[in-house]
């Protein structure tokens, strides 16, 4: 009995995969890293997805394809995975490319439009101008 030898009862550093498992984990905040397939169809099965990840503050990336996604976990595709525990020497790895992906996915701001206004919106805003600069002539004393 002395010369046995305690196991490690951690479980391995392993990637969880499928939408159902990975939203528990985010939910449960128990999730590192999450990574969403872009070409799931339909689209409403991963949309809300990025949405939880910034309201549970988890740094999430959008790969090219759910066949690549699926090579990584070792099926033929795969919606969504998301890493939980990764090896000690490994972790400064993943917080670099934590770092990355929230700087790049999560805390991107959508650009809605070009800032371009149509011609009838440029017209009004160039008389809105020419009204504002008569009104201010007119405080200063340069217009009579």
């Amino acid at each position: 009995m002395a010369g046995k030898k305690a196991t490690e009862t951690k479980a391995p550093a392993v990637i969880k995969f499928g939408i159902n498992h990975v939203t528990e984990l985010v939910e449960a905040k128990a999730a590192k890293l999450v990574i969403i397939s872009h070409d799931v169809e339909p689209i409403e099965l991963v949309c809300w997805l990025p949405a939880l990840c910034k309201k549970k503050d988890i740094p999430f990336c959008i790969v090219k394809s759910k066949a690549r996604l699926g090579q990584l976990v070792g099926q033929k595709t795969c919606t969504a995975a998301c890493i939980t525990t990764v090896k000690k020497e490994d972790q400064k790895e993943l917080e670099v490319l934590c770092e990355s992906f929230k700087a790049a996915f999560n805390e991107a701001k959508p650009r809605w439009g070009g800032g371009i206004m149509g011609m009838k919106s440029q017209h009004i805003q160039r008389r809105k101008d020419m009204l504002i600069e008569r009104e201010n002539a007119k405080k200063t004393g340069l217009m009579a």
